[in-house]
């Protein structure tokens, strides 16, 4: 079997509102479709979302660079997933988003030929249901407590909160939820890197009386000293995000001590490939992880559910992007219920889902043969 095409797309879907967190504001997916062909007969697809303020990478720079990596794979076979993963490091640095595109199409691949679910094909069984918590944008304390509430009517089981300073409004922005909510539904935080070291102590602290069961990234990426002291000082357990891209960061947060749990998210560590071997990591270490996501659609969605049903580690679920979206632009794949409950109710051979043909910008697709 050899590759004998491969097209890029750019994917672009409105959002339903506007999504703030501490770094910015989303109005839409601005997500990078790669469809692999072979000889065989066989075709696979594979998502990442650019988001440009944490994985540093825009649409625009992924289409151009797109169509310089596919060249490496045609004619080669795409049976050899080791190989052809290592020749995108070889030709190009970082671009983990890119990369984990070209990674899940691969993944997609291989699993059809092998005639599998791709759970299945990464060792796992489909013996799991699993439900998402929501996720609500940072504002004022009164609409995000309202914003929760609505989340929690709608069934969720877990509500999501961005923070993002000052020290004293996010305090009252919990307080707020927490009035509303009730005290026993899970919390989760994430404050995208918003406070200093000494600003996360103080909200973390201000915190505690408020049950919440863990802070995403507090402080600023790669500070794994900082990340350490928040930790050593937190009544919180404390979760790495952007301080863990790839393996090599597992690494480096295990070493330092600096985190509780980990989040694993396919288009920030470069694809299932390296997740995989980042959740061995957490496995050894006794670190459990969340799997998480940016804008990305159900294609990639489903994907990571089968990531989920091959790692037991993985015990907490932010799969909520394909909510935020006003249209859906997949057919097939795990379902994403509004109260949050996600399924793979298909065994079909590889991902299972692909983008609808009228998703695909036909004048603006890239081919490389």
């Amino acid at each position: 079997m050899v590759i004998t095409e491969i097209k890029i797309y750019p994917l672009k879907v409105r959002l339903k509102e506007p999504f703030v967190i501490s770094l910015g504001t989303i109005t839409h997916a601005q997500n990078l479709l790669i469809e692999l062909s072979t000889d065989t007969g066989i075709t696979a697809q594979g998502e990442c979302s650019a988001y440009s303020f944490i994985n540093g990478e825009m649409l625009e720079g992924q289409m151009a660079l797109a169509p310089i990596l596919a060249k490496l794979w045609i004619g080669k076979n795409p049976l050899e997933i080791a190989v052809r993963l290592k020749e995108l490091d070889g030709l190009l640095s970082g671009n983990l988003a890119l990369k984990s595109a070209f990674d899940m199409a691969l993944y997609d691949l291989n699993a059809k030929a092998a005639g599998m679910p791709l759970y299945q094909y990464l060792g796992g069984s489909n013996d799991r249901v699993l439900y998402s918590d929501r996720t609500v944008s940072v504002g004022d304390p009164a609409a995000m407590a309202e914003e929760a509430v609505r989340y929690l009517e709608a069934g969720f089981q877990s509500i999501k909160l961005k923070l993002g300073g000052p020290v004293e409004l996010d305090i009252s922005r919990v307080a707020a939820i927490r009035g509303a909510i009730g005290r026993d539904i899970p919390l989760r935080t994430d404050a995208n890197q918003a406070w200093s070291v000494s600003e996360a102590v103080r909200v973390l602290k201000g915190l505690e009386k408020f049950n919440i069961e863990h802070c995403e990234e507090p402080i600023a990426a790669g500070d794994l000293a900082g990340l350490r002291f928040v930790r050593s000082q937190s009544p919180i357990p404390i979760m790495a995000d952007e301080s863990l891209f790839d393996h090599r960061d597992a690494i480096r947060l295990v070493q330092n001590e600096a985190c509780d749990y980990f989040n694993i998210k396919l288009t920030k560590s470069g694809g299932i490939g390296n997740a995989t071997k980042i959740a061995a990591i957490a496995d050894a270490a006794g670190i459990p992880v969340q799997v998480g996501c940016f804008s990305e659609s159900r294609l990639a969605i489903t994907a990571l559910v089968h990531f989920v049903l091959a790692h037991k580690i993985v015990v907490h679920f932010d799969m909520d992007s394909p909510l935020m979206m006003a249209e859906d632009p997949v057919s097939g794949g795990a379902t994403v219920a509004e109260d949050g409950k996600v399924e793979l109710i298909s065994d079909s051979p590889g991902i299972g889902a692909t983008i609808h043909e009228k998703y695909k910008d036909s004048d603006r697709v890239v081919l490389v043969v």
